[in-house]
């Protein structure tokens, strides 16, 4: 499966449940050695957050992934694909694996964003400095879609947010998705103040 490509857009410049065992690759899951199935891994810094945009690896270049999160501090991967390698070597590391799966080319579940949302503000407030991995298939689609959602709840305007993720990933995030962004409302959660008078986001 692959991520639907977007179409031509006017109103922006084109620029789970957490694993705690080993996932069992599916019959007929590709092993195919190739790195990448689109564009290369991305890092996406705004304010105290880190992302890491990817496609989605095989049991073949997992250890070239793993290479990678480990270079970025990533210590969680969110996986919104179905499962196509097992998690057994990323759980040996301490990176934490969470399979929030959702339909190829579409805006996420309201439970998915709910589950992001917490990822999030728990992650960079617990872990300074840390990353946080996301993949789909190629990296173009739903995993962008998560990280423009956080950029979103940080206080960019969609429009910007979706810039922002293009520039470095270019072609991400289709039509329906960008629709999607441009009607979601802000839940404030990344903006809620700790006892301290902190921003979780600064």
């Amino acid at each position: 499966m692959k991520c639907a490509v977007p179409k031509p857009l006017e109103s922006v410049k084109l620029i789970g449940k957490q694993v705690n065992t080993a996932m069992k690759m599916p019959s007929g899951a590709p092993s195919q050695s190739r790195s990448f199935h689109g564009p290369g891994p991305v890092m996406l810094e705004h304010k105290n957050m880190k992302f890491l945009i990817t496609d989605r690896p095989t049991n073949t270049n997992l250890p070239q992934y793993i290479t990678e999160l480990k270079k970025y501090s990533a210590n969680t991967v969110v996986r919104v694909c179905e499962p196509t390698y097992n998690t057994e070597s990323l759980l040996k590391e301490g990176i934490i694996v969470l399979d929030w799966a959702f339909d190829d080319g579409a805006a996420p579940p309201k439970k998915v964003v709910e589950d992001w949302l917490k990822l999030i503000k728990g992650n960079f407030k617990e872990k300074p400095g840390s990353c946080v991995a996301v993949h789909c298939v190629a990296g173009l689609g739903r995993a962008p879609v998560l990280v423009a959602l956080a950029l979103i709840e940080s206080g960019m305007k969609y429009e910007d947010a979706v810039e922002f993720i293009r520039r470095k990933r270019r072609g991400a995030i289709n039509a329906k998705q960008l629709a999607y962004l441009e009607r979601y409302k802000p839940t404030k959660l990344l903006k809620e103040k700790e006892s301290g008078g902190n921003c979780v986001i600064q």
